[in-house]
């Protein structure tokens, strides 16, 4: 069975749905098929499933015969159609954020965790992030930020460790969401723990780098990605240190693609492809590192430096490759919202469309929360005919209309 099969085997199809909401207003096929200007061999073949509702424009004209809302008449698991509503929960993790009180004191609630349990609960909120659980993993930052900061250990180097490591979490979700001002906070936090500690301080780079990009500031994104490479010991073979350097180098090539310099970015993204070619794939904690990971980010490059049709030929590549389902569900489903855009400009409506389904699909929350992706999608809607799978996806984080 397909992925799409397995998503909606339980749904109710959406002709079924039609029929019962039009026998319940005592409507006769005919009297139905009347009101909207079709027949009712058309409205008997939706029904029966024969034919598909497939445009959003009919979908809309069927619901408002019905007197139903469009999502009403989508309707599908409810718990994976709905939006979450992060508004709340970030303001929490902001108010984490902005406390400033010394360490070591505890909390007055309850006391502090252990180093090992905070470093196993922060774990945990790694791999919910991994899998673009990200309302999740906003619900678990304010209890962590409070603890790391809190805690009282014998043994500061891995007290640090663990505030860098819930630090950048907090920035990349925040990235995720499009709060640049509070991603730079918690990178900044993650830096200033680090204390001058060259691998610790790569790890906070990252965060950094990403969090510049998201306030639209590439030239130092640039900078603090690359000199945090400079401080990378790469003589001896290490895995998490090439994973780390390549992620450093790809965000360099992303922040200098920002900024126009394609010849930069160009000669970054190799450098970052050699390193993935001696090391093969690393992945732990936001890093993300391979040959397809390389890939993803040169689809990227050619997007913004306007060759959409490089950004799709690279994006097949890389998706065909065995390495494209060996990435995080949340980097896969990023990469499609992403790659939406190059289809869009190619005025291909229904590869934007499908991309953005199936970005739904690999981690509803990337879609659902990240306003990137809202954007994309309502580009989608507005660019032309829409796909029923497409619509759906609308009706559920509510656009409607084009």
């Amino acid at each position: 069975m397909s992925e799409s099969g397995s998503r909606h085997r339980n749904e109710p199809p959406i002709g079924r749905r039609m029929a019962e909401l039009r026998a319940r207003r005592g409507m006769s096929q005919q009297v139905f098929a009347d009101r909207i200007r079709r027949s009712k061999s058309w409205v008997d073949k939706v029904e029966r499933g024969v034919r598909t509702l497939d445009r959003l424009s009919v979908i809309e004209t069927v619901a408002g015969a019905l007197g139903v809302a469009p999502d009403v008449l989508l309707a599908g698991n409810a718990t994976r159609e709905s939006v979450a509503d992060t508004g709340g929960d970030v303001d929490q993790v902001r108010a984490a954020l902005a406390r400033y009180d010394l360490p070591g004191l505890g909390s007055v609630d309850r006391p502090t965790p252990s180093l090992v349990e905070l470093d196993s609960q922060a774990g945990y909120a790694w791999t919910a992030y991994r899998h673009g659980h990200h309302p999740q993993v906003l619900r678990l930052l304010p209890g962590l930020l409070a603890d790391s900061r809190h805690l009282c250990h014998p043994h500061p180097h891995e007290a640090a460790d663990l505030s860098v490591r819930v630090h950048r979490l907090a920035a990349h979700v925040l990235v995720k969401l499009g709060e640049g001002d509070l991603a730079w906070l918690a990178a900044d936090r993650a830096m200033s723990a680090a204390n001058g500690d060259p691998w610790r301080g790569s790890l906070a780079a990252i965060s950094l780098a990403q969090a510049l990009r998201t306030l639209g500031q590439s030239r130092l994104a640039m900078t603090a990605a690359m000199d945090a490479v400079r401080q990378i010991d790469l003589a001896r073979p290490d895995p998490r240190r090439t994973g780390v350097a390549g992620t450093l180098l790809i965000e360099a090539a992303l922040a200098a693609a920002i900024s126009s310099d394609v010849t930069a970015a160009g000669e970054l993204t190799e450098r970052a492809a050699r390193l993935a070619a001696d090391a093969g794939c690393h992945d732990h904690d936001g890093i993300a590192f391979s040959a397809t990971a390389v890939d993803l980010a040169r689809a990227l490059i050619a997007t913004w430096s306007g060759d959409h049709h490089l950004a799709v030929l690279r994006h097949r590549r890389a998706i065909g490759a065995n390495g494209w389902h060996l990435l995080p569900a949340e980097h896969r489903a990023a990469h499609l919202i992403d790659i939406a855009r190059a289809h869009l400009n190619l005025g291909d409506t229904g590869a934007a469309g499908q991309a953005l389904v199936n970005a739904d699909r690999v981690a509803p929350a990337e879609m659902r929360t990240r306003p990137v992706a809202r954007e994309a999608l309502t580009a989608a809607l507005r660019a032309g005919p829409t796909a029923a799978d497409v619509a759906r996806l609308a009706a559920a984080v509510g656009l409607t209309r084009r």
